[in-house]
């Protein structure tokens, strides 16, 4: 037999735990924009990578930190939910 539910203070650290993703990943976006400003090199290599950078590489970490956001986000509203509805906190 399958059961269906969380464990709310599981569920409450798995989302505090995605959302705390968000600062690495700003860290690794601020981090790799100023060594490459700072970084002398010229030629098409470097205008591919700064193209890739600025379009596909930042866009998906933007867009991972989002999700990490709403995930987390929504697996502590689920957790508080839950904790309400079993009368045991929140």
């Amino acid at each position: 037999m399958s059961m269906y539910g969380a464990n709310p203070e599981q569920l409450a650290q798995l989302g505090r735990t995605l959302k705390q993703q968000m600062q690495p990943i700003d860290s690794l976006v601020s981090t790799v924009t100023s060594m490459l400003a700072g970084t002398m090199w010229e030629g098409p290599a470097r205008r591919r990578f700064e193209d890739d950078w600025h379009g596909t590489f930042r866009t998906a970490l933007e867009r991972l930190k989002t999700a990490f956001e709403s995930a987390g986000n929504d697996c502590v509203v689920r957790s508080q939910d839950l904790e309400r509805v079993m009368g045991t906190g929140g």
